[in-house]
């Protein structure tokens, strides 16, 4: 009778963690989508850094004032030699994701978001010269194709905002490669993370965001006739986006890697149906074809990836990743486990 309330108990505990977990992601996208269409507050990087700041106040208050997640001591050297190149990438990532909603509709740059698997293989074979196993291969056709026939299909293509899509893939596969090298022997959450990486990627931004936007954002304010209920908007996206990733955190502790994997691609149609019945962007058959090839492809891209994950260390030719001299860089802190 115990055992069966533990388990009703956890697959509770995993549905409202995915639930809460594709609430705030689909409502940041919408919100931000909202502010660039409706708003007409069409300043990404603006958007992106009240983002960055948003986020590393919450982080701020989590881990100093509730302590709810213990900080994980950094020394100031490594700060800069190995989260800094991450934050920028992170940055970049962010920024290139913004300046794609402005241009082209939710569900078509969510599409695109999922060609980052193959972003990421790719690179980590052409950088890393890291084996995979055939059927990893396999697994990224029908997201290839499924992004050829959506970007062929889509009734709203912007080639500005496709291409900004694209690069935030590459970014997103970029900023994976990195965490495997210059993060190597630190655990961190995606607070930690979001506490050391926000403070950096809003001081990479603020100077491009103010001498390119800033005297259209004071226009913006000048001659908006609902400021106030505007402003709360927009910071209200970056609170969304510092929840979103605490909900991270709690919905990777609360299920399984095949579990967070479907529910990662099932959230990209929760997002694509929530914003056309928001918006109303046209779809068409074969663009709808499209997406849901894709969604298929990236779900066997990560069970295959769980299976190859469960094989022996000693397996035969189980994918593995060369050391380069950033990976076996020594830390400035090197026990960082007894600190956690």
């Amino acid at each position: 009778m115990e055992e069966g309330r533990l388990c009703q108990w956890s697959v509770f505990r995993s549905i409202l963690a995915i639930v809460q977990w594709w609430g705030f992601n689909v409502t940041v996208i919408i919100m931000n989508k909202w502010i660039f269409q409706k708003l007409e507050f069409q300043f990404p990087l603006s958007v992106s850094c009240i983002h960055f700041i948003c986020s590393a106040i919450g982080a701020f208050v989590v881990i100093k004032v509730l302590k709810l997640k213990p900080l994980i001591i950094v020394e100031s050297e490594d700060r800069w030699k190995r989260i800094f190149p991450m934050s920028f990438v992170f940055c970049i990532n962010i920024v290139l994701g913004n300046v794609s909603l402005r241009y082209i509709p939710v569900s078509f740059m969510q599409t695109i978001k999922s060609f980052t698997p193959a972003t990421t293989v790719f690179l980590q074979w052409l950088v890393w010269r890291k084996y995979f196993d055939w059927r990893i291969w396999a697994s990224l056709v029908p997201i290839v194709g499924g992004i050829l026939l959506t970007s062929m299909t889509e009734l709203s293509f912007n080639m500005l905002g496709f291409c900004a899509a694209l690069f935030g893939c590459l970014a997103t596969s970029t900023k994976t490669i990195l965490a495997e090298s210059l993060l190597h022997g630190f655990k961190f959450d995606s607070i930690n993370t979001v506490y050391y990486m926000a403070p950096f990627a809003t001081m990479i931004l603020a100077v491009p965001a103010l001498l390119l936007e800033g005297a259209g954002v004071l226009h913006w304010v000048q001659t908006c006739p609902t400021l106030l209920s505007s402003l709360v908007i927009i910071f209200g996206s970056g609170v969304m986006a510092f929840c979103l990733n605490f909900s991270i955190f709690y919905v990777i502790h609360s299920t399984t890697a095949v579990t967070f994997n479907v529910a990662g691609n099932l959230k990209v149609a929760v997002a694509v149906t929530c914003s056309w019945l928001i918006f109303r962007n046209p779809i068409s058959i074969m663009n709808a074809v499209g997406c849901t090839v894709t969604l298929v492809g990236c779900t066997f891209y990560g069970y295959i990836r769980h299976l190859l994950s469960q094989q022996q260390p000693g397996t035969p030719r189980t994918p593995r990743t060369p050391r380069n001299r950033i990976e076996l860089a020594p830390l400035i802190n090197d026990k960082l486990d007894d600190k956690v």
